[in-house]
């Protein structure tokens, strides 16, 4: 999803920009690249938090099939993707990308109805953590990753023995899916136009999660209160989230996409305070004062030097 539009000024061949026919000009908004993730993750925590409460109504797998059905069905209808004209290696790319959003949909809701949603996320947040070290080619940028890695665990407690060993398998997949969901997403917005190519990606997501969800759930799925509220989550969860980040990552590089995630459990935090009665402790404050030091200092590190990393 990155199309990179500064040449490199540090020795780095500068990735081969994308046909215009197949991605085109993208519009400067005024958030900017930075701006436009930040709202997407505030967005998405908030959504996950109404989801906690909606997983008594529809189960977790149920809360899953809603929000990407309704989702898909948004993207679709704006969008309007063309369906022809794309490569096998397109089609290729777009499928992978939108099971990878289905897997990590699903891993995340496992989790979260097992552990609490501050430590689903910080254990989550693991995986675009060590896609920004491997993405990296600077060695100050460890530094950066592990500063927020000490925000992440200071955020957790400290101590994640008492939490179900399922529910941190199962954010610990999430993670991984999420650090992939970073790496197709760029891959997806170079070879499909706007969002066309997040919309039929969602599309595939639920059309694969659809059975289970059915599985779990069934006519749970058809009430119309849990149907108001699942596309409540799918605009704030997907809808809205997705586009920013897939609108950001055409400019901002994949290693600075990946540490400004290590917001995300500091927003988790405080949506689950302001929605689900969770305090914050002054350990928490202190790490999340430690993982937007992290991120500010990887933006300044890599946007000062014009650099895109390339998933």
């Amino acid at each position: 999803m990155t199309t990179p539009d500064t040449p490199s000024t540090a020795g780095v061949s500068p990735a081969p920009a994308a046909p215009p026919a197949a991605v085109g000009t993208p519009r400067r908004t005024a958030l900017g690249p930075v701006g436009l993730v930040l709202a997407g993750g505030v967005s998405v925590q908030f959504g996950a938090a109404l989801a906690v409460t909606l997983m008594p109504r529809a189960g977790a797998l149920g809360v899953v099939t809603l929000r990407l059905l309704v989702a898909a069905l948004v993207l679709l209808v704006v969008c309007r993707p063309r369906l022809r004209g794309h490569s096998r290696t397109d089609w290729g790319t777009v499928v992978v990308f939108g099971l990878t959003l289905a897997a990590m949909n699903g891993l995340f809701y496992q989790a979260v109805d097992r552990i609490s949603l501050g430590a689903a996320v910080t254990l989550e947040f693991l995986g675009p953590l060590a896609l920004s070290v491997l993405a990296s080619r600077r060695a100050v940028n460890t530094v950066w990753a592990g500063l927020a890695l000490a925000g992440v665990f200071l955020l957790g407690g400290g101590d994640f023995g008492d939490l179900d060993p399922a529910g941190v398998a199962f954010a610990l997949g999430a993670g991984a899916m999420w650090a992939a969901y970073i790496v197709f997403s760029a891959r997806t917005g170079r070879r499909f136009p706007q969002a066309d190519g997040l919309a039929l990606a969602m599309a595939v997501g639920a059309l694969a999660f659809l059975p289970l969800g059915i599985a779990e759930s069934g006519t749970r799925l058809l009430d119309p209160v849990t149907v108001g509220l699942g596309a409540a989550v799918a605009l704030m969860s997907s809808v809205l989230p997705y586009t920013l980040e897939l609108l950001a990552l055409r400019k901002l590089p994949a290693s600075t996409f990946a540490i400004l995630m290590s917001l995300e459990p500091a927003m988790a935090a405080l949506a689950g305070f302001l929605i689900l009665d969770q305090a914050l402790s002054v350990l928490q404050a202190l790490a999340v004062a430690l993982v937007i030091a992290a991120s500010m200092g990887a933006v300044r590190t890599q946007v000062g030097r014009g650099k895109a990393i390339t998933p």
